[in-house]
């Protein structure tokens, strides 16, 4: 069975899991890359200083966002590009925080989507001394050469997963998360706030 889904990673300004400032996204079909986008994004008011930690890691700065997309207009292309595919990324309850908190930020319900996380899936099937997205991407036969640009991340994500797809039998997201034990979870506009994807940069 084909391997599809949306990669998806996420840059923030500061501390913040509200302050999404760029944004790359992957579609693959059948284990290939096909489609792919990303962009800069205006931090949400009250979330939109940024830290010299964080702008030192991915080189985004206020003056490069100035003209970006605010959050709103994220969150529609976002939707548009996903087209109810599962999302899938690194430490997922990160990037999906900055989803829900960016998206509360702005005073909009957040939307449901499935999302399925690289991070402990490569914990499952790879032995590592790290499961960095440098490290565990290059056991996927992966180099990422742009760590924290969310493009590259996004894409190093996706070749975690159609590796571990492919040695498995070439089995899609549904079939590899019952395999695996690696959940495929939902966020829901009712959903707490969630607090273990609090953590400033988890860029793994």
């Amino acid at each position: 069975m084909p391997v599809d889904f949306v990669a998806i990673d996420f840059e923030t300004a500061n501390r913040s899991p509200a302050s999404a400032c760029q944004v790359g996204l992957i579609r693959i079909r059948d284990g290939k890359v096909v489609d792919s986008e990303d962009w800069l994004i205006q931090p949400p008011e009250g979330h939109n200083a940024f830290a010299p930690f964080n702008v030192k890691l991915h080189g985004i700065s206020a003056a490069r966002v100035r003209t970006a997309p605010d959050w709103p207009n994220t969150l529609g292309r976002i939707l548009d590009f996903v087209r109810g595919d599962v999302l899938v990324a690194h430490n997922a309850p990160f990037d999906m925080g900055v989803l829900v908190a960016a998206t509360r930020a702005c005073h909009m319900q957040v939307p449901q989507l499935r999302y399925f996380c690289s991070l402990r899936l490569a914990r499952k099937s790879y032995a590592l001394p790290s499961y960095s997205l440098p490290n565990a991407s290059r056991a996927a036969g992966y180099t990422l050469h742009n760590h924290h640009d969310a493009l590259a991340d996004a894409e190093a994500c996706a070749a975690i997963v159609v590796d571990v797809s492919h040695t498995r039998g070439r089995l899609n997201i549904d079939e590899l998360s019952k395999v695996t034990g690696v959940q495929i979870k939902s966020l829901r506009p009712s959903d707490p706030p969630m607090l273990d994807s609090l953590v400033a940069g988890a860029t793994f």
